[in-house]
């Protein structure tokens, strides 16, 4: 099946059995504790389209005194990530998708990803526009991060359609397992 027609699919079902996580940051937190370098800032991003809902993880970062951004979507496919908190004004970019108006931009240390689908190997399925990927792979030449996909386990697909620019993600999250 094509990466479109997949996309279209596991949308849909998203859709129908969208629900809310309990405690997903005490796993998330779980896995911070377990990696081998400090941790000060997060990516995160705001939820659209039935996405796992990671703003009440952000709140929890915030609260613990880190530093949190969120992506701001730029020319040529290209996406950054500026500073955010609860009570920042965002702005809705062209997509449609809410967005910091900060000018801090902020490389993470931990940046969480959301999914459309994605396979056991950690490979996501994103909307097809590349960011995630293109962001991963140019700061990734300088910068040292750990990726987490928050997913819900019913968007797990067998084996992913693969070409050259797919990034693997360090961790998947769903609400029954961590893939690491």
């Amino acid at each position: 099946m094509s990466k479109k027609l997949l996309r279209k699919k596991l949308i849909f079902i998203r859709k129908k059995k969208f629900k809310k996580f309990e405690n997903i940051e005490t796993k998330i937190f779980d896995i911070i504790k377990k990696l081998k370098f400090q941790i000060n800032t997060i990516g995160g991003y705001y939820p659209i389209n039935y996405e796992f809902d990671c703003l009440p993880v952000l709140k929890k970062f915030v609260e613990k005194k880190f530093l949190v951004s969120l992506p701001v979507i730029g020319a040529l496919n290209q996406m950054s990530f500026f500073n955010w908190s609860s009570d920042s004004h965002l702005i809705v970019n062209k997509m449609g998708i809410p967005e910091p108006v900060s000018k801090k931009i902020v490389y993470p240390d931990l940046i969480l990803v959301p999914l459309v689908g994605f396979d056991k190997n950690k490979f996501r399925l994103g909307y097809g526009g590349g960011y995630y990927d293109r962001y991963i792979e140019k700061v990734g030449k300088f910068k040292k991060f750990t990726t987490i996909g928050l997913s819900f386990s019913f968007q797990e697909i067998k084996k992913l359609p693969l070409n050259k620019f797919d990034k693997k993600l360090d961790f998947i999250i769903t609400e029954n397992k961590i893939y690491s």
